[in-house]
């Protein structure tokens, strides 16, 4: 028997992609199945349908093949003299991939894509790979200093903080610092006071100045709730008792609560001794929770939440009164954060995203749900300064691509068809404007940029989004106007480089 106790991420998530190698591929489903000189596969499901697998390794998530540095990138349109600073975005771009049974798309190496906007402007597109040690030694580099436990090449965000830039995981990894130019500096583990698992959703308080995390890792019978405060070091670690070892991919701030969602995707001991290439699996024993602790630490107070529901990625979450508003995403259950089938090679879910809120009321003891949007969406983002605190605006996009992939079932694509849009939601007022892209042109996470540092109004500013461009067969960083949503871009970069579908991102101003 495994002694867990003594698992790292690494040999627990990279187990599996090793038995894998040795034909021993253990996927939920039907029986294995051989890769094929042509790129097909046979065995239960391929031969069954004759179908062309892995939809997380082509098309709209074809990974990037090479990093790229461009200057003075063609402009359609005008970019906004106001925005100065880098447009970041993180995401899975898996390098020298020889067998992609070993492939799930979550664990694939992270890559940064990045724009410099400068005096109306685009000075650079710069892609560049997260230097794990396993990254530098693939790319014939050294790797300066110790190895971390659970070094991984870090796929899920990139975030500025007091003047450094994060990549960051969940459930393991510490950050990677990178430079200016998105080189890899060293890990980062805030002043020596990081011990154990760091999050890639991070709330920023920006009128407290601290930033939140909630924690989790497969051993572990609690998670975390960390607060860095305005010295940049952890000042505060509060254990939490969970069962089964959930994944907790997100969680909601408001300026007195932590929200924590338990939600019933739980780590698999027996999985990952199989060589499961992720061991974590939708557990009916495990019931679905939230739980609301005050901001310092505290009692937790639990509240039954919706089994039906599979909670994804916080918009915002604010106080009112005796109660506490979260608005979020979820996906109907059950959710597959491993895959299903014999084909898969990404996570799985029977149906899209959709944009819900929750009430929690605490002076009755109840927690009531509404659908907002019922449109398939996803990455939700509001005003950066406005996270913990009441916010009117939020955005959000949908993506065909995205959707099918999560739907291919044994390589079978769903018979829906999707679309490409960015949304904004008017919560004030209960209305949404669409901004709609072409077939095929894929739509990253939108991420909003106020117009200047003491903007009045919430929306007053632009929406970023990286956006595959079809007629190109490369991508554009899209610029639209946030008060004018549905108008034609402001502008259009040009981009030299595909930028497969990925993650999250952040706008870095020029400080």
């Amino acid at each position: 028997m495994t002694d867990f106790t003594r698992c790292t991420r690494r040999t627990m998530l990279r187990g599996g992609a090793a038995a894998a190698i040795g034909g021993a591929v253990a996927l939920s489903g039907a029986g294995v199945a051989e890769a094929r000189s042509d790129g097909r596969r046979t065995g239960t499901g391929a031969a069954r349908r004759g179908t062309v697998p892995y939809p997380f390794l082509k098309g709209a998530f074809a990974p990037a093949t090479e990093e790229v540095t461009a200057f003075n990138l063609p402009v359609t349109g005008r970019v906004p003299a106001a925005l100065d600073g880098r447009y970041l975005r993180n995401g899975p771009n898996v390098l020298g991939l020889e067998d992609p049974r070993t492939h799930h798309w979550m664990l694939g190496q992270g890559m940064v894509h990045g724009v410099r906007l400068r005096d109306g402007r685009a000075e650079w597109y710069r892609n560049r790979w997260v230097r794990s040690a396993g990254v530098a030694a693939q790319l014939g580099e050294p790797y300066h200093g110790p190895v971390p436990d659970d070094d991984f090449a870090n796929n899920t965000h990139v975030i500025p903080y007091k003047g450094k830039l994060l990549a960051v995981q969940e459930s393991g990894p510490a950050p990677y610092e990178l430079d200016e130019e998105l080189n890899t500096v060293r890990p980062y583990d805030f002043g020596g006071t990081l011990s154990g698992a760091f999050t890639a959703h991070t709330k920023y308080d920006e009128r407290a100045d601290e930033l939140h995390a909630i924690t989790y890792y497969p051993t572990w019978d609690h998670v975390r709730h960390l607060v860095i405060d305005h010295t940049g070091k952890v000042v505060r670690t509060t254990r939490i008792p969970v069962a089964d070892s959930p994944m907790m991919h997100d969680f909601a701030l408001t300026e007195r609560y932590v929200i924590i969602f338990d939600t019933p995707v739980t780590f698999d001991a027996a999985a990952a001794e199989a060589g499961a290439i992720v061991p974590y699996v939708w557990n009916d024993k495990h019931p679905a929770r939230v739980g609301v602790m005050p901001r310092r630490g505290g009692r937790v107070r639990w509240f039954e939440a919706d089994p039906g529901s599979y909670y994804s990625h916080t918009l915002n979450a604010y106080d009112d009164g005796h109660s506490v508003v979260v608005d979020f995403i979820t996906f109907p259950a059950p959710f597959f954060a491993a895959g299903r089938g014999t084909l898969g090679d990404g996570p799985s879910a029977l149906g899209t995203p959709r944009l819900d809120r929750l009430t929690i009321d605490l002076e009755r003891g109840r927690a009531r749900p509404r659908r907002i949007d019922d449109r398939p969406q996803e990455f939700p983002r509001i005003r950066e300064s406005l996270v913990s605190r009441r916010h009117r605006y939020g955005y959000a996009a949908t993506a065909a691509a995205m959707w099918t992939a999560y739907e291919t079932l044994d390589g079978v694509p769903p018979d829906t068809h999707f679309g490409n849009a960015l949304i904004k939601h008017d919560l004030l007022r209960g209305t949404t404007q669409t901004h709609r892209f072409p077939k095929d042109a894929a739509v990253s996470e939108p991420v909003f940029v106020p117009a200047h540092e003491h903007a009045k109004a919430e929306d007053d500013g632009y929406v970023l989004s990286y956006v595959h461009n079809p007629d190109r067969g490369a991508a554009d960083l899209v610029i639209l106007s946030a008060q004018d949503f549905t108008a034609a871009p402001l502008a259009r970069i040009h981009l030299p480089a595909t930028i497969p579908l990925g993650l999250h991102g952040s706008w870095v101003p020029t400080v």
